[in-house]
């Protein structure tokens, strides 16, 4: 069965759903097929007797000690959760609740946007215990997720290893920190499932949802409370931040499916937040444009209108005027704010794109644009 689910974030704050660009589900096993020729046969079929008797012997020169490889796995999860835990914070406003991750010693702490919202003062508690801190906002990035706040008094506070998501390998275990549902401390292990996904939050009032470009998915549960908390690999290296868990609007929670934000992309915004109080690098492309999405004469989004163009941008500079419905860029349809978001998350500023576009008058054309930089904030 195959199915494009929603996507919910994470905080203890109201679900959001979002959008994936990619069916994540479906076909058939391909770790079983073809194992033992024939197509995912039973042992042996479609394969000659030689290949049969060089199989069972190889099953027999190497014999798997599963008491001791569990062992070894075990004591490797129980050494990374007792390095990284005591770096995991939950941050409460009011009544909601997210999870953090301890960057430094001065006390800054790494989480995602939609976890601190429009709050300004905030409660951090450590997984160690003790009374909760009072902390500040630092600086948000919420086209990315991603939030810095700071807590009055770091004594104590053990700063998180941030390692390299860009070596992350399919098939690579890891374990999620954070406070799902308010259960402090709590941890839960899977797997790398996939690189390079790029997903989205729901539009609110005609305002596409943060895009998270690169993410990690990973088979970790994650549940509401756990965004802005760490992923973490066997080195005991915090590689991404986990924001948003899969939901199929049908069938509901999708279990196994979750995404995190690469630790390279948090490591960067986190460092500009903190020398600049924001962003003055997004690397991220943007048309220079605001826009909604445009309803066809059959209900269904049909593109996104443009309301107002930035001056001296590159959609201006192209001769994109308000009133324009762009249907594609580089060929690839937008029928959403929330399709156009996720296709600029994966060019480059300064790089050209062919937009194309309907005008008022209802003639087609195509522009070439040379790509800006989303703005990193006020």
């Amino acid at each position: 069965m195959t199915f494009s689910p929603a996507i919910t974030q994470v905080a203890a704050r109201s679900a959001l759903t979002v959008t994936v660009t990619a069916a994540l589900l479906g076909g058939a096993c391909a770790a079983c097929a073809g194992s033992y020729g024939g197509g995912g046969a039973t042992p042996g079929a479609g394969a000659s007797p030689r290949t049969g008797q060089a199989h069972s012997k190889a099953r027999s020169q190497s014999p798997v000690d599963v008491p001791s490889a569990a062992a070894a796995v075990e004591a490797a999860y129980e050494q990374v959760i007792k390095k990284v835990l005591p770096s995991i914070v939950q941050i409460t406003t009011g009544n909601e609740l997210g999870s953090g991750v301890v960057f430094d010693t001065d006390g800054h702490i790494v989480t995602n946007a939609h976890v601190v919202g429009e709050s300004q003062r905030f409660q951090v508690s450590l997984a160690t215990g003790g009374q909760a801190r009072p902390a500040t906002l630092v600086g948000t990035f919420p086209a990315g997720d991603l939030a810095v706040i700071k807590v009055a008094d770091p004594s104590g506070l053990a700063p998180a290893a941030f390692g390299d998501s860009g070596k992350l390998q399919v098939g690579q275990m890891v374990l999620a920190m954070g406070n799902p549902l308010g259960f402090s401390g709590t941890v839960t292990q899977g797997i790398v499932s996939a690189l390079g996904r790029t997903v989205s939050g729901e539009e609110e009032n005609g305002v596409p949802g943060a895009t998270i470009a690169d993410a990690i998915q990973t088979s970790a549960a994650i549940n509401r409370g756990n965004s802005g908390g760490a992923l973490v690999d066997l080195s005991a290296r915090v590689v991404g931040i986990p924001t948003l868990a899969a939901v199929d609007p049908q069938l509901g929670a999708a279990p196994g499916i979750g995404f995190a934000i690469p630790s390279a992309t948090a490591s960067d915004i986190a460092n500009q937040l903190i020398k600049n109080g924001r962003v003055v690098n997004s690397r991220r492309a943007a048309l220079g444009v605001r826009v909604g999405t445009a309803i066809g004469s059959n209900g269904e989004p049909a593109g996104v209108v443009v309301g107002t163009v930035t001056p001296g941008g590159g959609a201006a500079k192209a001769g994109i005027r308000p009133g324009d419905v762009i249907t594609a860029v580089n060929d690839t349809p937008t029928p959403t704010t929330t399709a156009l978001s996720q296709l600029l998350a994966t060019l480059t500023p300064g790089k050209q794109a062919k937009v194309t576009l309907q005008r008022p008058n209802g003639q087609t054309e195509t522009l070439t644009v040379t790509l800006g930089q989303l703005p990193g904030g006020p």
